[in-house]
């Protein structure tokens, strides 16, 4: 496992390592996706309470575990780039933010239309949310920090210690309802004593997560490129210059 995480820590080797998984995982994206939504359309039945406005859950909550999910990823990156030095963490995690920012968005949007209908009001301050839309705020204040400086190594040294701050808010997203009187339900997929979901609504549930999961992996892979790409070009250009004068 160390052998493969030395190998990819090379740029170069990294950029041809990606192009070439990056087809595979766009498919596989697809793929669950398209049997996600066909499941959570057409085949689960409605909710006894909900009715047909619960399938707004099959991408609501997927879309709020991913963005958990990538924080706490940044945040194992971030470590990687303060105390290892690992010369593609800190791109690894600056190129992460903005799916991540982007899966926030779409839970908040989501969980706003699921609640118009279930609780009667589009948005109330309750910890779970209140808590959500701090993790966006965080996410939104990563990507202006790390662009924010003209050495690519200090705005990513600012925004690992960010990254490591704000992953406080993690739990507090997790266990909100337990500690606090929220709108929403306790956890029922992930549970100590089991799921307590039925199979044919965990089936699209779960189908959608991994096509999610693998839309964060497809688009981690596009920005790395891009974002390896433009340094490259970077330093050419910087070359170029001082050759001329």
């Amino acid at each position: 496992m160390s052998n493969i995480f030395n190998f990819l820590a090379n740029p170069s080797r990294f950029r041809v390592f990606s192009e070439k998984l990056c087809p595979y995982s766009i498919f596989v994206m697809f793929i669950f996706i398209i049997i996600g939504l066909w499941f959570g359309l057409l085949s689960s039945p409605p909710d006894y309470q909900q009715g047909e406005t619960v399938r707004i859950m099959y991408v609501h909550v997927p879309a709020a575990w991913m963005a958990m999910m990538i924080y706490l990823s940044m945040a194992i990156m971030s470590i990687f780039a303060l105390v290892w030095r690992h010369p593609l963490a800190d791109i690894l995690a600056k190129c992460s933010a903005p799916i991540g920012a982007g899966f926030t968005l779409v839970a908040l949007v989501t969980g706003s239309i699921w609640g118009k209908p279930t609780w009667g009001t589009w948005w109330v301050w309750d910890a779970r949310l209140t808590s959500v839309f701090i993790l966006l705020l965080i996410y939104l204040g990563h990507i202006a920090l790390v662009r924010a400086f003209e050495d690519e190594y200090k705005g990513a040294r600012a925004g690992a210690i960010l990254t490591l701050i704000g992953v406080f808010n993690l739990p507090i997203i997790k266990f909100s309802v337990d500690w606090w009187n929220t709108l929403h339900q306790p956890a029922s997929v992930i549970k100590l004593d089991g799921p307590s979901i039925h199979i044919e609504m965990m089936v699209p549930l779960i189908l959608m997560a991994l096509g999610f999961l693998f839309f964060y992996i497809s688009f981690l892979l596009i920005n790395v490129q891009t974002e390896l790409n433009q340094r490259k070009l970077k330093k050419l250009f910087i070359k170029k210059l001082s050759i001329n004068s």
